[in-house]
């Protein structure tokens, strides 16, 4: 699956995870819905893999902390997440958006809000590359009496 067939709720869960708490409880505001946790927020470690050049052979990188959480909406919409870290309210919340989100799909409110961070992490996105990109260093050889 490439990036442009990602459906609607895998880039709104992907913003999701990499939002920040206050980012994620701004979205659902002081009321939470009802709802039941399936599973509470559970603390975990996962594998992270990486490529060589980002093009070459895959190789474990080492283990990231991950907390992951299942809720229910008293609708019936079910909401899963996953966070990177220890932040078990985050993952709660991030799980009651995602079952808000499949809930509500023509709540333009919280569609507007997921598209304001998606926004702001690709202007952090695009800020890191370019400092990045000012302290590149290009390495040549110059070949003498050839």
């Amino acid at each position: 699956m490439t990036m442009s067939e990602k459906t609607a709720r895998q880039r709104w869960m992907a913003i999701l995870s990499r939002a920040s708490r206050a980012e994620v409880a701004s979205l659902l505001g002081p009321d939470l819905p009802q709802h039941e946790v399936l599973k509470a927020p559970e603390t975990g470690t996962v594998m992270v893999e990486g490529r060589a050049g980002g093009a070459g052979r895959r190789f474990n990188l080492g283990e990231a902390t991950v907390t992951r959480c299942v809720v229910r909406l008293a609708e019936g919409a079910m909401g899963f997440s996953y966070a990177l870290g220890r932040d078990a309210r985050k993952a709660r919340l991030a799980a009651i958006l995602d079952a808000r989100l499949q809930a509500e799909a023509s709540d333009s409110t919280l569609h507007q809000g997921i598209a304001r961070l998606a926004e702001n992490q690709a202007a952090a996105r695009d800020l890191a590359s370019r400092k990045a990109a000012a302290t590149k260093v290009d390495f040549f050889t110059l070949v003498r009496g050839a």
